[in-house]
């Protein structure tokens, strides 16, 4: 199994792959901002799966589909976290014990009433 540093370097070397096809088609690799607009369009897409595994929309072969957008929101995510120096990875163990807390917290005082 791949660590999470084994993923964001494969993310990032898929992102190099595509900047050199930008680069040919374009004549320049995307930006930053582009590759986040890219992200919204995922996420987009990823809202429709969702709906159609809720029975909202129609889409075939949706677990599957659904799986891949989720992978490349992922691949998207790694990216910008490197495209803007953030050590995803750290930030991540680092809000999950900042919400775990906070929810912990509420809960204990739920109780308390």
């Amino acid at each position: 199994m791949s660590g999470f540093k084994d993923l964001s370097e494969r993310a990032w070397r898929v992102r190099q792959l595509y900047a050199k096809l930008e680069t040919l088609r374009h004549g320049r690799a995307w930006s930053a901002e582009e590759v986040a607009l890219g992200f919204v369009g995922d996420v987009g897409d990823l809202a429709k799966l969702v709906q159609a595994k809720e029975g909202v929309r129609d889409i075939p072969d949706v677990q599957n589909k659904l799986a891949h957008e989720l992978a490349d929101c992922l691949w998207s995510v790694m990216t910008l976290a490197r495209l803007y120096d953030v050590d995803l990875e750290a930030s991540f163990l680092a809000t999950m014990d900042e919400l775990e807390r906070g929810i912990e917290a509420r809960l204990q005082k739920a109780a308390a009433v």
